[in-house]
């Protein structure tokens, strides 16, 4: 089997319904819209929400929140995933990146002071917690921020 031998399954596929086709098709004169009425007509139909003249749900329920234009959102590391780093090493934007820790950079990075970090490293990230800040030097390793 090959690229051009392939085909859909056997039932899986069904032939367009051609509507207004005459009586005998089963989908004829009206052409399966009933008689009259808003859905009948060309263009008809009510809009996504409408619920008849009910006061719609999205104007029922109050307002909650703020979002503000300026938030910045930042990828989420933690010091436990930075143990399988060498003793030594720099870790970067493009390091954490190869080590599957953060797969897309939205606003920058943040390191957490989740677990323990045993290892000397450089840390080049966005931001830094207090206490992400404070085990890296203790291990004997630096903080640069970017």
């Amino acid at each position: 089997m090959d690229l051009s031998n392939l085909q859909p399954a056997i039932g899986s596929t069904h032939s367009k319904k051609r509507i207004g086709r005459g009586h005998g098709s089963g989908t004829g004169k009206t052409a399966g819209k009933g008689h009259k009425g808003q859905n009948a007509r060309s263009g008809g139909g009510v809009k996504a929400g409408f619920e008849g003249g009910q006061m719609p749900l999205q104007r029922r329920l109050p307002k909650r929140g703020f979002t503000p234009l300026t938030r910045k959102e930042y990828v989420l590391v933690n010091l436990r995933d930075l143990e399988l780093f060498d003793s030594g090493s720099v870790v970067d934007i493009e390091t954490l990146g190869k080590a599957g820790l953060v797969s897309q950079i939205k606003d920058g990075i943040k390191i957490l002071g989740d677990g323990d970090l045993t290892k000397s490293l450089t840390v080049k990230a966005h931001k830094f917690s207090r206490s992400a800040q404070a085990k890296i030097e203790a291990a004997g390793g630096t903080v640069e921020v970017l």
